[in-house]
């Protein structure tokens, strides 16, 4: 059953059917927008057949009746108030945005905590942090499953309650003990990596169609809104050295707190859909195993402006450090401002054809950097800091239409274990970006650049030529 803000949508069928609409599909009812007074989030274009909660769509005629089609009619306007609604209500994205300022104030800088604080060696440090991320990832299927039981704000503010656990250990290690660090960085991998599947599932939940796509945007440029306020914040205080330091490491759990506890207010709970034992056409989660395969590649772009840009800038442009943060600052600026306007824009054209244009975008981007470094010293900076802009842009679009196409091909009764494969996938990418890029840097800007443009094009043309029989959503 549906509680909480969802108290309305019990009626939400009968309404549905008064009007001339589908009943909602089972497992996807909102619990945020009252159908009496439900606003579409982006308007204008040609008028579409009235489908989900209210708002008009085409529909695919390869898929059921209530499923809402990979292409939309064109949009040209986005309503704010209706966009906080979709993405979870007021309370809930407060509790975003406390979360994502948290984050920002430790996270960036975990590693020196480790070295600076408890005294441990560097490699330590990356070890223990590696395994959390590990960590976080082997417990993905679990929380698909219970995502898949209905639960939804409950497992968001779970998320974010175990990162408090592994701030309160933070705060007691003593210096010089590994394992309590190991221990800490496990609690925060474990959070990290569960808080996207349960994010989208909760917006799942709320919205559909197009106002999915772009409420998932909204909290993608929220977070980074409140991610590099909260570096910043951290970069201000870090003259304070390691007493500054634990004080960050404080506010952060007290923010982790807070919004856990405004994520659970919410109450936020869908009604299982039917499961594959009681429903014979429900079938198990689908494998999506090309989508997977490219995803793995395509999120290397978010650690370009962190990684590699850095690397490259500093070891073989012989450029200040300055031009490593202006990348970070105008990767964060153009998150914010354009994910939303960017993903309502795209929604003219499938999902599909999007996460490709965005691989061809990356793959253009990654050239780019290749000619902006055979300028050597001097010129490359620049050149880098120009090309960076149209790697942020890529980045943007394929932020807003890989999330998005996951949801939208997830069967109702596997949305939560569909969300987790995904974040596997994200999560396992991710981890080995890192050490994939560090070890082809050393050979040259051909190998680094040239690989990766040759492996984001090929997953762009496998995403683009699979079997377009696997966009149909079977639930």
């Amino acid at each position: 059953m549906v509680t909480g803000l969802g108290q309305h949508v019990q009626h939400r069928g009968q309404l549905g059917q008064r009007r001339g609409r589908e009943p909602q599909p089972p497992g996807r009812q909102t619990a945020d927008v009252d159908p009496q007074r439900h606003v579409p989030i982006i308007t204008g274009g040609p008028p579409t057949p009235a489908s989900l909660d209210g708002v008009r769509q085409a529909t695919c005629p390869a898929g059921p009746a209530h499923a809402p089609c990979d292409a939309m009619a064109t949009t040209t306007k986005i309503r704010p108030r209706a966009l906080v609604r979709a993405s979870g209500g007021p309370r809930y994205a407060v509790a975003l945005a406390v979360d994502a300022l948290g984050t920002g104030l430790l996270r960036p800088f975990l590693l020196l905590y480790g070295v600076l604080v408890l005294r441990l060696s560097a490699p330590v440090t990356g070890i223990a942090m590696t395994a959390g991320i590990v960590a976080g990832l082997v417990c993905m299927p679990a929380v698909g499953r219970r995502l898949d039981r209905g639960a939804r704000s409950t497992v968001v503010a779970a998320s974010m309650l175990v990162r408090v656990l592994g701030v309160a250990l933070l705060l007691v290690t003593p210096a010089g003990h590994a394992w309590p660090f190991a221990t800490a960085a496990l609690f925060l991998g474990i959070g990290n990596q569960a808080w996207p599947a349960a994010h989208a599932a909760l917006v799942a939940t709320v919205s559909h169609g197009r106002e999915r796509d772009a409420a998932l945007a909204a909290g993608r440029a929220l977070r980074n809104a409140g991610l590099g306020v909260g570096a910043l914040i951290a970069t201000v205080s870090l003259a304070g050295g390691a007493t500054a330091l634990r004080a960050l490491a404080a506010v952060t759990g007290l923010a982790y707190l807070a919004a856990a506890a405004l994520a659970w207010s919410v109450r936020l709970r869908a009604h299982p859909a039917a499961t594959p034992e009681d429903d014979g056409d429900g079938g198990p989660a689908p494998r999506m195993r090309t989508l997977l395969a490219a995803n793995v590649v395509y999120v290397f772009c978010l650690n370009v402006p962190e990684i590699a840009l850095p690397l490259i800038l500093v070891t073989q442009l012989e450029a200040s450090p300055v031009w490593s943060a202006a990348v970070f600052v105008i990767n964060t600026v153009l998150v914010v401002t354009l994910q939303v306007p960017v993903t309502v824009l795209m929604s003219r054209y499938s999902r599909r054809s999007v996460l490709a244009l965005a691989g061809v975008i990356l793959g253009a981007s990654y050239a780019g950097f290749l000619a902006a470094a055979s300028l050597g010293p001097g010129r490359g900076a620049p050149a880098v800091a120009a090309v960076s802009v149209v790697c942020t842009l890529g980045e943007i679009v394929y932020a807003g239409s890989a999330t998005a196409l996951v949801t939208h091909l997830a069967p109702a009764h596997a949305l939560g274990r569909t969300l987790a494969r995904f974040e596997l996938s994200t999560g396992f990418g991710l981890a080995i970006s890192p050490t994939v890029i560090t070890a082809l840097a050393p050979y040259g800007p051909t190998a680094l650049w040239g690989s990766l443009a040759t492996a984001t094009l090929l997953s762009a043309s496998a995403v683009a030529t699979a079997p377009a029989a696997r966009d149909t959503p079977r639930g």
